[in-house]
């Protein structure tokens, strides 16, 4: 008998397939414009996608983790400044902090929704480790497609005097209490990296604020600290959307609503494969609108679920196999809140993702139910 095709965990050539006239219409018209770095389609892209968002300003960079450090850049933070972040996240979050010269300080995650504790993070501001920097910023990671717990968080960072920044890699589209995550702090980095719900098909980010004077600040960092051409007003970097990626955005932008439905379609058809089983489905936080970017199982069986699932055909992927702290580049070296990240380090050894993403079709997600069913 001839064995099914392999359904991966993520696909995102079937991404480029579902759009592909519109996909090639674009590229076809960013090549024929003759301008290729910030013209046209970087700057529609930009209008687009904050009026999507509801942000007054949005600006495209090279990739999300440079719309971190462009944000805290335009803040003012760097050199002698400390952020607080967690470490169950990609390394891309610590890295930007580092990459704008501040020093990171990892707190732990609520281990139902991996997102980052507020409790912790209140403790931490009101009583910030001995023998760091000043915190001057928290970037709150929105993982795996649904909020934080943002209110509480806001509040402490309010207290403390400092912006919240919002990290958005995961969560296009994801709301909290009706509004669209992104819109509630200081700023908000998005990663358009080709696996994403909003992906191009290379390397690309955008950043979203509403404040006017950070966003035009920001715009100029990104190429050089230019205002005007060749001369650099501000210190900046080489962090630009190419006009190309700008393109292939807007014409994948108008169908990231409909994805995300889909999506979660997926995710309702995983929660009823799994009732009554060893599993449980993934934690909604009551009033967030999840916009599912993964699935996310858990169990201290995940070697041996995974063996099962390929077994059938089916791929999973671990997000996060290693918590940023003990990585060989950060262990040691980056100091933690009192926790000391030990959620974290537990959910690392559990976690697993199931396929996702808007292309699977109905028959090969009745494959990936049946052996959940079977688990």
């Amino acid at each position: 008998m001839t064995a099914l095709p392999f359904i991966p965990q993520a696909d995102p050539g079937a991404g480029y397939r579902a759009q592909k006239p519109e996909i090639d219409a674009a590229v076809a018209r960013a090549l024929a414009s003759g301008w290729y770095i910030l013209g046209a389609e970087g700057e529609a892209f930009e209008r687009e996608f904050a009026a999507w968002l509801g942000a007054q300003h949005a600006v495209g960079c090279a990739n999300g983790t440079d719309a971190l450090a462009l944000i805290l850049r335009g803040l003012g933070i760097g050199e002698g400044d400390a952020v607080v972040t967690v470490s169950h996240t990609a390394v891309a979050t610590v890295a930007a902090i580092e990459m704008a010269g501040a020093m990171p300080l990892l707190v732990d995650i609520d281990p139902d929704t991996y997102t980052m504790d507020p409790d912790e993070l209140t403790a931490v501001l009101e009583d910030p480790p001995p023998g760091l920097p000043p915190i001057r910023a928290v970037i709150v990671v929105h993982l795996y497609g649904q909020a934080a717990d943002l209110r509480p968080m806001l509040a402490a960072c309010a207290k403390a005097g400092i912006p919240l920044i919002e990290d958005c890699a995961q969560c296009h589209g994801a709301t909290l209490d009706g509004r669209r995550l992104g819109t509630f702090g200081a700023a908000a980095a998005f990663s358009l990296y080709p696996t994403k719900n909003l992906g191009a098909l290379g390397d690309g980010g955008v950043l979203a604020t509403d404040d006017p004077a950070l966003a035009e600040r920001i715009a100029a960092i990104r190429q050089y600290g230019w205002r005007e051409r060749y001369v650099s007003a501000l210190v900046g970097v080489n962090s630009r959307l190419d006009e190309i990626q700008a393109a292939i955005l807007r014409a994948k932008l108008p169908a990231l609503d409909a994805g995300n439905a889909r999506r979660a379609a997926i995710a309702a058809a995983y929660d009823a494969a799994l009732a009554g089983g060893p599993l449980a489905p993934p934690v909604r936080r009551p009033g967030a609108g999840h916009v599912f970017h993964q699935y996310v199982l858990r169990s201290p069986e995940r070697a041996a679920i995974q063996a099962r699932l390929k077994a059938s055909g089916i791929g999973t992927g671990i997000h996060y196999p290693v918590p940023v702290h003990l990585q060989a580049a950060y262990e040691g070296r980056v100091p933690l809140g009192p926790a000391g990240c030990a959620e974290t380090a537990d959910a690392a050894r559990e976690v697993f993702s199931l396929p996702m993403y808007p292309e699977l079709s109905d028959d090969q997600l009745g494959r990936v139910c049946e052996a959940l069913r079977a688990l």
